[in-house]
């Protein structure tokens, strides 16, 4: 096992019972990269014990937040938004926008191989549910309704998800995502 392995093993260890993202600086964007990640899913009891019942019933039960009553909806701040569960980075305040629906919605993921899609017909209608990759967290729904320059629209909920704000990126041990926002300035 390399020096690399250990420490990514060992930043996630840490995720999973802190919460907070902790991969070393040096390291973070290899493990980003890294398809199959040695993150490991906590046990139901240990996510019913760390998350909000209302996080726990919409990113394990796939329930909805109410709209335009949640954290992100009307959030303008510079930043990513990261799953609550894993931290695996998901979208980015620059691909954020406007939807008037009520719930954070987005033109693209930030880190695509973060997504997964699957088809939902639980309430009568077809519709494409979105999931995080690694945690398999319920993030939302995407439509083929949203602005340019994708015609989507990533419709989240705030329950799944945890924002960063730029000026954190690198204490969360996300700091080669800053770079996004220096380039949008």
């Amino acid at each position: 096992m390399t020096h690399i392995t250990r420490s990514i093993k060992m930043a996630v260890a840490l995720s999973v019972i802190t919460g907070i993202a902790l991969l070393p600086k040096s390291v973070h964007a290899q493990a980003t990269a890294i398809p199959a990640t040695p993150w490991a899913k906590p046990a139901d009891s240990e996510l019913k014990r760390r998350l909000t019942p209302l996080q726990y019933q919409v990113t394990q039960l796939a329930a909805t937040e109410t709209p335009f009553n949640n954290l992100y909806w009307n959030n303008h701040e510079a930043g990513i938004y990261v799953d609550i569960v894993s931290g695996e980075v998901l979208f980015s305040s620059l691909d954020k926008y406007e939807s008037g629906t009520g719930w954070p919605s987005f033109t693209r993921p930030l880190v695509a191989a973060n997504i997964k899609t699957g088809d939902d017909h639980t309430i009568g209608m077809e519709r494409t549910e979105v999931r995080s990759a690694h945690a398999n967290s319920h993030l939302g729904h995407v439509f083929d309704d949203g602005p340019r320059p994708t015609g989507l629209r990533y419709c989240m909920n705030s329950a799944s998800m945890r924002f960063i704000p730029v000026a954190k990126l690198a204490d969360a041990g996300y700091s080669e995502y800053a770079k996004l926002f220096s380039k949008s300035k």
